[in-house]
């Protein structure tokens, strides 16, 4: 079972000529339509989140002031970022769906969820917009669950480092942040001595990958480096920030996955949620269109349990030297962390 939400409408954010569009709504749902769901599609009605779901991870004042910006008809937040009169009630709606979905998961306590989260969200820092993102969709569901009781691991393989999710959670135990990128590229963060703040000490865990690199090698990152970490976090719910810009097509990165890779990538996350109904995908990057739409059928698919892919998985890039310095790098940004918090 699918549990599938998102605003009614993401028209009305939108800048021309900008890769971030309302196309790419299109190209998920029809790949959502790809897997003949019939019965077990479940759509579940948007709401804005409030203001005190918002504030748990944004600042007041970034709230405010977004509002004001984008009421007095928007504009150009920086040479990636843009905002419309529409953006911020589109914007809240979309942070709003992620935690509709979650709630309806845990009622039934089945399916999987999808967001059609646009504008997208982990670049968005608690105080600031960033790289084409205004809220933080799935920090706002990891808060909200966080809340409650759960222990929340974030799994983001979205080509561009989630700077924002990394930063909003740096030093809180409660949520797991784990992501795999390419680097160098935008914005610069997510090398893998980032290991989180002294309260949460591990609870970051980067993965970055040089251009060119396959699934093969994606694949060993997060069996050698992710899987002992979410072993012994031992999350109670996975949520995914799934950005497509991975793929070998995709126009804005350099990274060479196919949508079987990005199905085992979900295969991978799902063995880490300990019931059904604790799997959450939320949508990041992905611009190129026909990419997007398979990328989306393989991965609801895996994590749906059919084994098929639209395209087989990628090997043979650059990249397993990086997996192992990786590794010894975060080992040893553990252990001189450990070392100076035990120092009086």
């Amino acid at each position: 079972m699918l549990i599938l939400g998102g605003p009614g409408s993401h028209e009305g954010h939108e800048e021309e000529g900008h890769p971030e569009r309302p196309e790419r709504v299109t190209a998920v749902l029809a790949g959502v339509g790809d897997l003949d769901l019939a019965g077990d599609l479940v759509r579940v009605e948007a709401r804005e989140a409030t203001r005190a779901e918002l504030i748990a991870v944004h600042d007041g004042a970034y709230l405010d002031e977004l509002g004001a910006f984008c009421y007095g008809g928007g504009g150009d937040i920086d040479e990636d970022t843009y905002a419309t009169y529409d953006s911020y009630s589109i914007a809240r709606a979309t942070a709003g769906s992620g935690l509709a979905v979650v709630d309806e998961l845990r009622r039934r306590d089945a399916g999987v969820g999808l967001v059609v989260t646009r504008p997208p969200g982990h670049h968005a820092l608690a105080g600031r917009a960033m790289g084409f993102c205004l809220l933080n969709n799935v920090a706002v569901a990891a808060a909200h669950l966080a809340a409650a009781g759960e222990r929340v691991a974030i799994i983001d393989f979205d080509v561009h480092h989630g700077n924002g999710t990394q930063e909003i959670f740096w030093n809180d135990p409660r949520v797991l942040y784990v992501s795999s990128h390419q680097v160098p590229l935008f914005p610069g963060s997510g090398m893998s001595k980032e290991v989180g703040g002294p309260d949460a000490l591990g609870a970051t865990c980067n993965l970055p990958l040089p251009a060119g690199a396959t699934g093969d090698v994606v694949a060993r990152a997060y069996e050698e480096i992710a899987a002992p970490v979410l072993d012994s976090f031992a999350p109670s719910w996975v949520l995914v920030s799934a950005g497509f810009d991975a793929h070998r097509s995709d126009p804005l990165a350099d990274l060479a996955l196919t949508s079987g890779d990005f199905g085992a990538l979900s295969h991978f996350a799902a063995q880490f949620t300990p019931q059904p109904g604790r799997l959450a995908f939320f949508l990041e990057g992905g611009y190129n269109l026909q990419a997007l739409r398979a990328s989306i059928t393989d991965t609801l698919a895996r994590a749906l349990g059919e084994d098929r892919a639209s395209e087989p998985p990628s090997s043979g890039g650059p990249g397993h030297d990086a997996v192992v310095r990786s590794a010894a790098l975060r080992a040893a940004a553990l252990e001189a962390a450990h070392d100076t918090k035990g120092t009086p």
